[in-house]
């Protein structure tokens, strides 16, 4: 649920979305969501790919918040990615992306062939909270989900020190340095809440590294909303 295309800065050339759902079904992954730096670009091609792989995509972003918190979103549609598109673009620095010094940041096709390239630096923090950003996901119908929050940078825990006690989310990533075990033994008030683990591949031989089994009817972003919320006898484990 935590994979960045070669549209992320920090994603490697090799990762476009070809390449992503080749190697998602050589590891036997079935769901995978595609969460770029403060872009969706790529979501609707992964989809399409995946598609005729019988992958299931949850399309989504890694936002950056004000706070320079890393949060995971996924929509449940097209028509609601694009609404929160254009809200990151209302809120999104115009910094000019340096190559050099952070990498490309490309938008490419289903032969490869590069269409785009995004002239803004897409890792800046928005002019929003995070309490702003988990109300607009959640009033899209959306995914909130607080991104490897085990970690010392880009976590919510260490741009703030906590979880705020108003904050609305549907689960909490960690990353795989951690059991949600380890983790809930540090800060025992998170125990009842539900975790998923991701890999936050940037490269292809990360893709799968790390997973979450989703104990569902059917692969849909509504059966996998109802195992984040441990309802009708859906659930996610931490393998």
């Amino acid at each position: 649920m935590h994979i960045h295309t070669v549209l992320s800065p920090c994603g490697d050339l090799e990762m476009s979305p070809s390449n992503i759902v080749a190697k998602a079904k050589e590891v036997g992954l079935s769901i995978i969501g595609i969460a770029d730096h403060n872009s969706t670009k790529h979501c609707a091609l992964v989809r399409k790919i995946a598609d005729k792989e019988g992958i299931f995509v949850l399309m989504g972003v890694e936002v950056t918040t004000k706070e320079e918190a890393h949060c995971l979103t996924f929509f449940p549609d097209e028509a609601s990615l694009n609404s929160f598109q254009r809200f990151i673009d209302d809120r999104l620095p115009s910094i000019p992306l340096d190559v050099d010094l952070f990498g490309y940041q490309v938008v490419v096709n289903e032969d490869d062939e590069i269409v785009e390239e995004v002239p803004y630096l897409l890792i800046s923090g928005l002019n929003a909270s995070i309490e702003e950003i988990e109300k607009m996901v959640h009033a899209l119908g959306g995914l909130f989900i607080p991104a490897h929050i085990n970690k010392n940078k880009f976590s919510v825990i260490s741009q703030l020190g906590f979880i705020p006690f108003d904050l609305v989310y549907d689960a909490l990533e960690i990353s795989p340095h951690t059991t949600p075990a380890k983790f809930c033994s540090l800060i025992p008030g998170l125990k009842a809440q539900t975790f998923i683990q991701c890999s936050d591949s940037h490269i292809p031989d990360t893709i799968g590294s790390a997973y979450t089994i989703f104990n569902i009817a059917q692969p849909t972003f509504d059966e996998v909303k109802l195992a984040l919320h441990r309802t009708d006898g859906r659930y996610v484990a931490i393998p």
